[in-house]
């Protein structure tokens, strides 16, 4: 006969799915998840063309390195993948002029003034990243302000080197590897089919990453795989209904297909806050209902965190010393 404690643990473990819907859902929108993302894609907006500045303008560089077939070879590479991802009348329309301009002279702009603001403007998209991460995770403050802003440009200069160095390796890396082996192995044609599962592995381990590094206290990196595939699909799911959108609207008239590509552009930089923001809500749903395990040096530096944090919380609440009162002299 079955205990009462065996029926409830089986009742939970049925209901553990739904539960976590449900407290996705409700912390998503207990903290204004479609505002977060409204945030997120209106900075990404704004850094688009500083981004495509520092990315492009330093391939010039590395062109100048590897030779000047990798930087032709990256700029197919990117408009051909975007193809996959955004309509084609934002390609044609926002990516591709912007990356032929900023290849043809930007790369004199990546030593100037102007780029170190543009710098600055860029690393803003990744701040709202973080600050929405943090704030799904209840760990909002925990960061000083002033270091987490200092943090999300560091971590955007370093995914800044990180696609410098990637995309010659992703563009012209199937070519390399074909090389080296013999014809027969036809290395090439397995390349070419796992080409783009290797790229969606590499965003996920990417979205993970940026999961673990944007938290002030630190969960296991392979606990925050699920919140990364989760955004991997809503990403995906998104990008299919809007091209199926635009295809749709851009067939009612001129004025609307006039509209199309930058409806286009905002709604897809809209999508990718939304996916990443609500991946961050499902890894903190996920250990609100199953915690992991602290080790020792996390829970040392998390005490140390509360510490820190509560007495800057006394600081701040002290109420200011009054000033000396003045002694009184009578005249004799």
């Amino acid at each position: 006969m079955r205990s009462p404690n065996d029926i409830a643990g089986r009742g939970r473990a049925r209901n553990g799915p739904l539960r976590l819907l449900a407290r996705t859902l409700s912390k998503a929108w207990e903290h204004s998840i479609f505002s977060e993302s409204a945030e997120a894609a209106f900075w990404q907006v704004l850094s688009f063309p500083p981004l495509l500045l520092g990315l492009l303008g330093s391939m010039g560089y590395v062109g100048d390195w590897l030779g000047p077939d990798v930087v032709g070879a990256v700029k197919d590479r990117i408009i051909s993948t975007c193809l996959t991802i955004f309509s084609h009348d934002v390609v044609s329309g926002v990516i591709e002029p912007t990356v032929d301009q900023i290849l043809t002279t930007g790369k004199g702009e990546i030593v100037s003034i102007g780029f170190l603001i543009s710098l600055w403007a860029g690393s803003s998209a990744m701040s709202s990243f973080v600050d929405a991460i943090t704030e799904a995770h209840d760990q909002y403050g925990v960061r000083n302000e002033v270091w987490q802003r200092i943090f999300a440009l560091l971590l955007y200069m370093a995914s800044l080197v990180l696609l410098v160095v990637g995309l010659p390796v992703l563009a012209l890396g199937p070519d390399w590897l074909g090389a080296l082996f013999p014809a027969a192995w036809q290395v090439e044609r397995w390349l070419s089919a796992l080409y783009y599962p290797g790229i969606a592995v590499l965003l996920v381990v990417a979205l993970a990453t940026l999961y673990k590094l944007s938290l002030p206290r630190k969960l296991p990196w392979h606990r925050l795989v699920p919140g990364a595939v989760l955004a991997m699909a809503v990403f995906v799911l998104s990008s299919i209904v809007l091209r199926l959108y635009i295809r749709w609207i851009t067939t009612t008239g001129y004025t609307y297909g006039a509209l199309a590509t930058p409806i286009a552009f905002l709604l897809f930089a809209y999508s990718i806050g939304l996916a990443i923001t609500i991946g961050a809500y499902f890894n903190s749903a996920i250990q609100d209902t199953w915690p992991a395990r602290m080790t020792r040096r996390q829970r040392r530096r998390w005490r140390r965190l509360e510490l820190e944090r509560e007495a800057e919380r006394i600081r701040s609440d002290a109420p200011e010393p009054l000033p000396p009162r003045e002694s009184s002299t009578q005249a004799p």
